[in-house]
């Protein structure tokens, strides 16, 4: 790693990696990730997954430098200098909300152009296995979502919609809160550390956390990635995708606290909410455009 002259401490998001703002002898800043060295093959597959993203023209922390140093593994990004979408998006215009989750609709579209690997489970298989772990963790959970019985009969109603889907790259962790919007206006994609490969439309589950923030956003995003031609088989499948989501939010919500579970009950109960108990699937903060 090439001499920094500054080191500033970021202490934003779930992430286990420690995040630092660096900047160089010229003034350029750059975003500094680092990592248990123990996680030195998944870190170095991650950033050479996000170097194949940043070649397609994505907007995000582009990947500069990789290596191991004292602290552990570590990788060197470029800096997007400007806010948190999740804290400007809100207050804009519904125009530029939907333009916005238009925008981030067609950056998905272009991240889930890289194929997953031939030699990759089944995804009917391996979401089957996910979801009864998730049923079987919930029913053991002390604390439970008013009427979230709804979710499992959702889930097991419509377990067959993952029959031979096909599998793409994932962010991983897609939403508004892992987006920003630079000095320049533009929509910007981080954090790629939870990267994956599966159905494409998993990926959606987490717009749950656009759709409280911006409904119009959120159905931008839905439009944009379709080219305003949403599958209904979409919609049957994203809520079988948040169904199982949200089965296992409360749970994993319980070690960081009840105001963490508080969100978490708010949540579900929001999604059952937008899908009449799962009797609908298109969710009502939808709009077509």
């Amino acid at each position: 790693m090439k001499n920094y002259i500054s080191k500033v401490q970021i202490d934003k998001g779930w992430s286990d990696d420690k995040k630092y703002c660096i900047t160089d002898e010229n003034g350029g800043k750059y975003l500094l990730r680092v990592s248990d060295i123990a996680q030195y093959d998944a870190k170095q597959a991650e950033f050479d997954r996000m170097k194949q993203v940043a070649a397609l023209g994505v907007p995000m922390c582009r990947p500069v430098e990789f290596g191991s140093c004292e602290e552990g593994v570590y990788s060197i990004q470029s800096w997007i200098d400007g806010e948190d979408a999740e804290l400007i998006i809100p207050g804009c215009s519904d125009t530029e909300q939907y333009a916005y989750g238009l925008e981030a609709g067609r950056i998905l579209r272009k991240i889930h152009s890289i194929p997953a690997p031939a030699e990759q489970e089944d995804w009917e298989i391996r979401f089957s296995r996910k979801m009864d772990h998730k049923i079987k963790k919930y029913c053991e959970c002390p604390i439970k979502y008013e009427n979230g019985q709804a979710f499992i009969d959702y889930i097991n109603a419509n377990r067959h919609l993952l029959k031979n889907r096909p599998q793409s790259y994932q962010h991983g962790d897609y939403h508004i809160g892992n987006m920003m919007i630079g000095r320049d206006g533009r929509l910007y994609i981080i954090d790629f550390n939870r990267n994956d490969y599966g159905d494409p439309w998993e990926e959606f589950n987490r717009i749950v956390w656009c759709a409280q923030k911006a409904p119009l956003f959120a159905s931008g995003m839905v439009n944009g990635y379709f080219d305003n031609h949403v599958p209904m088989e979409f919609w049957r499948l994203l809520a079988l995708y948040i169904a199982s989501n949200t089965l296992s939010s409360v749970y994993w919500a319980i070690p960081f606290g009840q105001g963490e579970v508080d969100i978490m009950l708010n949540q579900g109960k929001e999604a059952l909410a937008w899908y009449d108990n799962m009797r609908n699937s298109v969710p009502t903060w939808y709009f077509k455009g």
